[in-house]
């Protein structure tokens, strides 16, 4: 059964979430690519303000393509998340609230996760167009010299995602994989 969630997550929403609920999302979030994440880390470890708000934020691992006309955005797919390991137990601990890619993560963002009470959702690679047409308008919020992985915040309508790893710990890709390992 989908379950409709409306941005940004309470906390209540967090918790009611399990590993494998597939989820529409609606509302807005930001996005964020490599370059971007790179910036945020930096600006934390000097003790400077971010130029964001990141508490109760759900971040989307994407750097859209250029809009076509009548369009928000051009494809929009998730970006390997694996990438953004080094800099996401930082940001949960900034606030951040749900993250949105593609793959595993590693043991310290999962512990982060849980630390933090937040949720990795997956996005389904290869489905930019399609997840490109949830997206109902977009506009540049930081960083605008990183083109495509500048910081966008994003407005959203049934944004298709999976919970990966949900605020217990329980990681999807990990669960699945067990279930065909010969003992």
């Amino acid at each position: 059964m989908e379950k409709k969630i409306q941005l940004p997550l309470s906390e209540e929403t967090i918790l009611s979430l399990r590993a494998g609920d597939t989820v529409l999302l609606s509302g807005s979030l930001l996005t964020g690519r490599d370059a971007a994440h790179q910036r945020l880390i930096q600006t934390l470890e000097k003790g400077e303000i971010l130029p964001i708000e990141m508490m109760g934020e759900v971040i989307y691992y994407v750097g859209p393509a250029p809009a076509s006309p009548n369009h928000s955005v051009g494809s929009a797919g998730p970006t390997s998340s694996y990438r953004m390991d080094p800099f996401t137990p930082a940001l949960l601990d900034a606030g951040l609230k749900g993250i949105i890619g593609k793959g595993d993560r590693s043991q310290s963002v999962i512990d982060a996760l849980v630390r933090n009470k937040a949720v990795y959702f997956a996005a389904i690679g290869g489905l930019g167009a399609l997840i490109a047409q949830t997206i109902i308008k977009s506009e540049v919020l930081a960083y605008e010299d990183l083109g495509t992985e500048a910081i966008h915040r994003f407005w959203i309508e049934d944004f298709p995602v999976v919970v990966a790893i949900d605020a217990y710990g329980n990681d999807l890709y990990q669960i699945e994989q067990a279930k065909y390992r010969k003992e």
